[in-house]
């Protein structure tokens, strides 16, 4: 969710398992041996590695399952569908887990904790204490900082706004809302255009239920009037009026 600040302690869905060995690896093409390292990732992939170059010797990317025993040695077991990998030690020679998460765009440092933070997709996640932070679509971090140590990020509903990566500080509703709640008028009956956050940022008609127009406010700025009487948005893919299905 966009802005929302989580604290979550470290769990299985933050780590990544090694085990290491001399390995007898079963797949459905055949038996291979080696002293192999198996990794295990959050999301169920497995990896064996040996010594030659980075392709792995076998793997499976997020089997439906995985089951792993340590009693003297290891063996992981991944089945993925009717795929199945078995890794099993002859010698074990190693186990360890560790902290793991998505790697990312470094964008600053958490004032929480002074770990960096770092942008994978829509989230800026802290490397240290975990706090998580979703991205509204289309925004960009700035290099500037709020007063609370935060990033602050650039996003365009209307017009472009900056404000704190934390919603708990600057929510972007409000910010738009005091821009553009009843700037526009309702095509249907003319009332106005309320900002309202369902799921995502909507202009949707005060006089709803018993009109029930709305509008998904884009991710672009207002650089005109639509021949229908709609505000007309400027965003990444082109211009468009507010109403998606408009072709005025």
């Amino acid at each position: 969710m966009y802005g929302r600040r989580t604290n979550r302690p470290m769990s299985d869905a933050d780590t990544l398992s090694v085990f290491a060995g001399d390995c007898l690896v079963h797949t459905d093409d055949g038996t291979h041996r080696g002293e192999v390292i198996v990794l295990l990732k959050p999301d169920n992939t497995v990896l064996v590695h040996d010594t030659d170059g980075y392709q792995p010797v076998a793997w499976l990317t997020r089997a439906d399952s995985v089951a792993r025993t340590r009693n003297g040695g290891f063996s992981v077991t991944a089945i993925a569908g009717e795929k199945t990998l078995r890794v099993e030690s002859e010698s074990a020679y190693g186990f360890g887990e560790y902290p793991g998460s998505q790697a990312g765009i470094p964008v600053g440092d958490c004032p929480d904790c002074q770990r960096a933070l770092v942008r994978a997709g829509g989230v800026v996640s802290c490397l240290g204490c975990e706090n998580r932070f979703g991205l509204p679509d289309g925004a960009s971090v700035l290099d500037g900082r709020c007063e609370c140590g935060l990033p602050r990020m650039a996003v365009a509903r209307g017009d472009r706004f900056e404000l704190c990566l934390s919603r708990e500080c600057e929510p972007l509703d409000g910010i738009v809302k005091e821009r553009f709640d009843r700037e526009w008028d309702c095509p249907d009956c003319g009332g106005p255009l309320r900002v309202l956050r369902r799921g995502g940022l909507l202009a949707g008609c005060e006089n709803y239920p018993d009109c029930e127009v709305g509008y998904v406010i884009p991710d672009g700025t207002v650089i005109g009037k639509c021949d229908c009487g709609l505000p007309r948005f400027e965003t990444p893919r082109g211009r468009r009026c507010l109403d998606s299905a408009c072709t005025g």
